[in-house]
């Protein structure tokens, strides 16, 4: 993982723990966002526009989140999205 890769991955980490209806005392990549942090559909769509916004990306599809389920799918999607280049 190259420096900038882990700084984002770091950031993502930080957002979903402070947007965390119920955040443990540290995230990490296995933790599942419903089961294990307590996010709802409604806190979930919150969470994407924040992260959308803090790293300049368009708005993602639905069908580009239907399988993002844990802390570290949500990394790869950002981290995937800014080595695509994608920008608004």
């Amino acid at each position: 993982m190259t420096a900038v890769a882990a700084e984002v991955a770091e950031r993502v980490r930080e957002l979903v723990h402070a947007m965390a209806p119920d955040p443990q005392a540290s995230t990490i990549d296995t933790q599942r966002l419903i089961e294990d942090m307590g996010f709802d559909s409604l806190r979930l769509m919150e969470l994407t526009v924040v992260l959308e916004r803090s790293f300049g990306l368009p708005r993602y599809k639905p069908e580009q989140l239907v399988g993002v389920r844990r802390v570290g799918e949500v990394i790869t999607l950002v981290t995937a999205a800014l080595a695509a280049g994608d920008q608004p």
